[in-house]
């Protein structure tokens, strides 16, 4: 068996220098805890065309598949709710429904949580084990339960934290709307996004706790949103930076499917576009899209022909908005009840006006019946989301 404590130093001083490791008891959690443990029964790594290749420790030399497990990079572990890399040796295509985060990610949210020794954690989201398996060397496994929906992932991480030498509260269900034991807890952190945080989750933090989870549906544009819950059952805070996680599968957004033309045959309204559908490639309008039209989904799809077509979509509303180009301005053409890209691009105006402030300008806070996100005293960049 290979000895990966150098790979483990390495990997803490490349932590360190990304500005992400600053405290001594995590470093000595990197250093510890083996990656590689958690990546069983293998990996799969990206190629073309949206294929994956699958590895596995057992069909890969010890160096490489030790490589692979130290890479500063996403290790995507299962595709599609059920296959592991074990179970296929040619490529495929799917999408990723579990995974080893990136270090980088793992660290600097384990760091922004501010944990003491003493303190209870709950994570959402076991996954690997990894991120559980650093908390428990951190705070010891007495003081961690980790929740995780799919069973399999949770047997196999159960697996390898035993393996790694702990054992800690591991619970299988749904940690959105479940009741692990041990509440209330003195810190939560989810690593999974989700649209919005369950009220469970401040009525099972202490007053004075944080909570640390990723918002947003979109593949990108989501923002880790840290959170200090009052001892009136409410939470308030900032978006403390971009964060990309799967989705939380209870919250999940269903995937648009069949014929958009039929879907976007009966249009209300028709008009150029003040603002680019294009900025919507980037990250902070993409975060801003989500407030302003929480419900929409971006879809883009290519013609026969090659003709590339960008869509919005609500689909519990049953709204639409349909984007095309000419070589000067773009045309969009809106259904439904909800005008979604009028809602986003005055967001998007007012946004541009008051100087494009970056994802951490955002403010939060939670009550038990609505989500109020604000960017400083602007009204117009400000937006509520009423729980149903």
């Amino acid at each position: 068996m290979t000895n990966t404590a150098p790979h483990r130093r390495a990997l803490a001083d490349r932590l360190q220098k990304a500005g992400v490791l600053a405290t001594p008891q995590w470093r000595a959690a990197v250093e510890a805890v083996p990656r590689e443990l958690f990546l069983n029964p293998g990996v799969f790594l990206p190629e073309s065309r949206g294929h994956w290749k699958p590895v596995t420790a057992h069909s890969t030399d010890p160096d490489e598949w030790v490589q692979i497990a130290y890479s500063d990079q996403s290790l995507t572990t299962q595709l599609d709710g059920h296959l592991t890399a074990d179970q296929t040796d040619r490529l495929v295509t799917g999408t990723p429904t579990s995974s080893s985060t990136t270090p980088v990610t793992v660290i600097d949210m384990l760091e922004r949580l501010e944990v003491d020794d003493s303190h209870q954690v709950l994570e959402i989201g076991t996954g690997t084990g990894y991120s559980s398996a650093l908390m428990c060397h951190r705070l010891g496994e007495d003081n961690v339960t980790t929740v995780e929906v799919d069973p399999t992932v949770s047997s196999r991480a159960d697996l390898a934290l035993e393996t790694a030498g702990f054992e800690t509260w591991t619970v299988t269900g749904d940690g959105l709307l479940g009741h692990p034991p041990r509440a209330p807890y003195d810190r939560i952190i989810a690593t999974c996004a989700v649209r919005r945080i369950p009220h469970t989750w401040i009525r099972q933090t202490t007053p004075g706790g944080i909570i640390l989870a990723t918002i947003g549906t979109w593949g990108y544009g989501t923002g880790l949103a840290k959170m200090t819950v009052g001892a009136d059952g409410t939470a308030e805070g900032q978006i403390v930076g971009h964060s990309s996680f799967m989705q939380a599968r209870s919250q999940a957004d269903v995937p648009v499917s069949g014929d958009l033309s039929a879907r976007t045959a009966y249009a209300d309204t028709e008009r150029f576009t003040e603002i680019s559908p294009r900025q919507l490639d980037e990250w902070m309008p993409a975060f801003l899209a989500q407030l302003a039209a929480p419900g929409a989904q971006i879809v883009r799809a290519t013609t026969l022909d090659g003709t590339r077509l960008l869509y919005l979509f609500d689909q519990e509303r049953e709204s639409f908005a349909e984007f095309t180009a000419s070589r000067e301005s773009w045309t969009v053409r809106q259904g439904g009840p909800v005008a979604l890209w009028d809602a986003i691009e005055q967001s998007l105006r007012a946004w541009n006006a008051a100087g494009s402030p970056s994802i951490t300008a955002v403010s939060l806070h939670i009550t038990s019946s609505t989500h109020t996100y604000r960017i400083g005293d602007n009204p117009a960049l400000r937006w509520e989301h009423h729980l149903a």
